[in-house]
């Protein structure tokens, strides 16, 4: 009688969890496109973008208005991530952590790996894309606030790189920003001369040889994003440093370029749009790998340094675990943050 009783409260208690999951109200996600005369160019980038809009519950059966989060995507990834962010939203609402907002990604993977966001002015100009283009087309398309204090901007690694680019340079589109764990802030460990990268890169003399070395295929990323050049094939791009047998050769006009374009090396020149952010943030995991934890703690010293009121956060993990799911960074921290400092209607 007693196994009979527990096994119904065990039933009971299944069902219980499984009616509370499934009457969570539920967001739907809209995609879109958009042709971009911005992303026009010679290379085969398509200038037609997908895009992912997150609206949540209730937004066709009421008028009301939405403040938007942009989320930008990682190296290689896609607006597809957004399969793993709208059952993280659609918890983050019911259990209130966040009030109802908009969140949206675009596909900028190339056939690179990633535009980061940057204009390249060759393989297209990708910030002008997302800061003009995107937000242009969301406001006009759906219910937002369209002003700059119900906006926020939102990455994971290329994308946290983006999202402190495009924030640090567009204070008049961008109120907030929370970059999750970036990277290319700044040239350290495999991004510098001293690594291994650019001396496997130095060898490699077709696409195939340059995918068979990861860090290689990021440097042409890189490369393709500040230092295009349309007359050096195979890669296209010119390289801060290169090794000619065992000699380091450093092009300092190039790496200038690359300087121009790392946030770490950007904060003076754009100090006084940094001081004009509602708020700032930054995480890393603990065990991200020195890229990683050096450059983003670089990076928030920087900030401390010349007055900028900023949040850092060191973590418990690796460069990618527990930040898509439930107890993971995105509704733990990430989107209750928008909700603190978003305007809301």
């Amino acid at each position: 009688m007693k196994r009979i009783v527990l096994l119904l409260v065990v039933l009971l208690t299944k069902f219980l969890i499984c009616n509370a999951q499934s009457s969570i109200p539920k967001g739907t996600v809209e995609i879109d496109s958009i042709y971009s005369k911005h992303l026009e160019n010679a290379f085969g980038e398509n200038p037609k973008r997908a895009i992912a809009v997150y609206l949540p519950p209730g937004y066709h059966e009421t008028k009301q208005k939405y403040p938007v989060v942009y989320f930008l995507h990682g190296f290689t990834n896609d607006h597809t991530i957004m399969n793993y962010m709208e059952e993280l939203l659609d918890y983050a609402i019911a259990s209130q952590r966040i009030r109802p907002f908009i969140l949206v990604t675009s596909d900028q993977k190339t056939t690179y790996g990633g535009s980061f966001y940057s204009n390249s002015g060759v393989f297209g100009n990708w910030e002008d894309f997302t800061v003009q283009d995107l937000v242009g087309h969301i406001d006009k398309t759906y219910r937002t606030l369209p002003k700059k204090e119900s906006r926020g901007i939102t990455g994971h690694s290329m994308g946290g790189y983006g999202a402190l680019l495009l924030a640090m340079k567009h204070p008049d589109v961008f109120s907030s920003v929370y970059a999750i764990s970036p990277g290319a802030l700044a040239i350290v460990r495999e991004y510098g001369p001293n690594s291994e990268t650019f001396k496997e890169l130095s060898k490699a003399e077709t696409m195939e040889d340059l995918w068979k070395t990861y860090f290689g295929a990021v440097m042409v990323a890189f490369g393709r994003s500040w230092s295009p050049n349309p007359d050096k094939a195979p890669f296209y791009c010119d390289m801060p440093f290169e090794y000619q047998g065992d000699k380091l050769i450093v092009h300092q006009e190039t790496l200038q370029k690359w300087y121009d374009n790392m946030p770490f090396y950007m904060i003076d020149t754009y100090l006084g749009n940094l001081q004009q952010l509602e708020a700032i943030k930054l995480d890393w995991g603990r065990n991200a790998g020195d890229r990683f934890t050096v450059q983003c703690e670089m990076f928030s010293q920087r900030l401390e340094n010349v007055g900028i009121t900023h949040f850092a956060e060191e973590y418990i993990g690796t460069h990618v675990s527990d930040i898509y799911t439930k107890q993971g960074r995105i509704p733990q921290q990430v989107l209750p943050f928008f909700d603190e400092y978003l305007k809301f209607e």
